[in-house]
Formats: C-alpha cells, structure tokens, sequence
C-alpha cells in the first residue's frame, strides 16, 4: 500500500493542493471557485511535499525558473508521450498544440494534444500553461479559473501571447 500525502499552499492565482507518495508528487490542483478536491482532509507531508512546498513558493516570487521535483506521471501513453514534450519546456518558453503534435509524432492531432494537455495532472510543474494556439492565442485552460489563471501564469514567466 504506498502512502498518500497532502498539503495545500497560498498563492497568487489561488489554493494550491499539492499531493504525494513516497517518492513523487502524483498531482496539483488549483483551487476552482474556492473548492480544492480534498478540502476535508488534514494536511500529511513528507520530504517530497516539503520540497514541493519550497519550489512553488520560490516559483511564484520568481526566483526559481524550473522544478527539480520528482513527479510520478500516469496516464495513457499518447497523454505520457505529450507530458514528457511539455516537461521539456522551460521558463518563458511556448509552443503551439501543432507543434507538440509534430513533436509526438502524430501531425494534425492537435484536438487531441489539447486533451492530453488538458489532462495533465501537475499543471505550473509541468507547464501546460505554455502551450498556445498556432496564431498565439490563448484558447482555454483546465485549471484554477482557466483562462484567468493561464494569462497570470504567461505574464509570469513574461510569455507573448496574442489577444
């Protein structure tokens, strides 16, 4: 039986709860309409969660630029596949759901990048935030209070985007 861990933490686009086993973060979650998924449930840390805690907070008064957390990602092998292409992004850094398409080897899927996005379960960690349409346009985004949240997160990390 592995060991479930939890914290949640203030920041500047909301709650954020930060889950965990033993040796990765398994999910994050931005606070929607004030709701977090375990609001009921006491906090339990351990070493992984404190460095969580500690990458976050550097990340939102922007002295860290990229996470050195382990991350425990599962999903289908088309959503890993998209996973490991938006880890490779770094601070500041875009791309277009075509361009993860053409990177993943499936060239015109871009609706379906845009549900492996979308379901990422580490969202700021691994930066679905960055990934815009074609013509720059900021389309949608599954957590916080979605676009609100996506065009905090771009201005952040001083991400062009077009209106």
């Amino acid at each position: 039986m592995t060991n479930v861990f939890l914290i949640r933490l203030e920041s500047p686009i909301g709650r954020i709860e930060v889950v965990a086993d033993d040796d990765a973060v398994v999910s994050l979650t931005i606070e929607q309409d004030g709701v977090l998924p375990h609001d009921g449930e006491p906090e339990r840390t351990n070493a992984v969660l404190d460095r969580a805690r500690s990458e976050l907070t550097e990340y939102f008064i922007g002295s860290r630029t990229e996470f050195d957390l382990p991350v425990r990602l599962r999903g289908t092998p088309f959503q890993e596949s998209v996973w490991r292409e938006l880890r490779r992004l770094g601070w500041g850094d875009a791309t277009s759901y075509g361009s993860l398409a053409a990177a993943v080897g499936k060239p015109g899927s871009a609706r379906a990048i845009g549900g492996a996005v979308g379901a990422n379960p580490v969202p700021i960690i691994v930066g679905c935030h960055r990934v815009l349409a074609s013509d720059g346009r900021v389309t949608g985004y599954s957590a916080g209070e979605g676009i609100p949240t996506k065009l905090w997160l771009l201005g952040h990390e001083h991400i062009g985007f077009a209106a």
